[in-house]
């Protein structure tokens, strides 16, 4: 069994930059870390003209995606390899092109191997977009194989 790290703001921050060094997908919809915490992420997105469907509004797999992409940080930030069992997400104004997204996910439960983190996406100017749940699976190993694992609060 690992020691608890005694810093977890600073393992939340490396096991980002560690999955952020991986993760091709995310960095080829430009998104951006804007804050990491145990537990918590903020990851912002533009909205290009690529990413418009036929409505001429972001398709609604890139919203899901920035969400996604959120929901892994905050989950993974106690260096447990962890993924997604469920996710859910309800659309609820439509983003445009030139818009920077942002999707702010915030763990609710941890209890075991499983979590639940709920992710708003919003505009910059701070417009509702998604609600996005997510439930988590930890898996074996760590995100920063020999790191020290994170002791969390509930």
């Amino acid at each position: 069994m690992t020691e608890r790290h005694s810093n977890p703001q600073a393992l939340a921050e490396q096991v980002a930059a560690a999955m952020w060094s991986r993760d091709r997908a995310t960095n080829a919809l430009a998104m951006q870390i804007v804050g990491v915490k145990p537990g918590y992420a903020l990851v912002s997105m533009p909205v290009r003209a690529d990413m418009l469907n036929g409505h001429q509004t972001c398709h609604g797999g890139y919203l899901f995606t920035l969400a996604d992409s959120a929901f892994a940080y905050a989950c993974n930030s106690h260096n447990q390899n962890t993924v997604a069992s469920a996710c859910h997400i309800d659309f609820l104004a439509p983003a445009m092109e030139g818009d920077i997204l942002e999707a702010e996910a915030v763990e609710r439960s941890l209890t075991g191997r499983t979590g639940v983190y709920d992710v708003t996406v919003r505009t910059h100017a701070g417009k509702t977009i998604a609600l996005f749940r997510g439930k988590s699976y930890r898996i074996s190993g760590e995100v920063i194989d020999g790191q020290p694992q994170a002791a969390h609060a509930k």
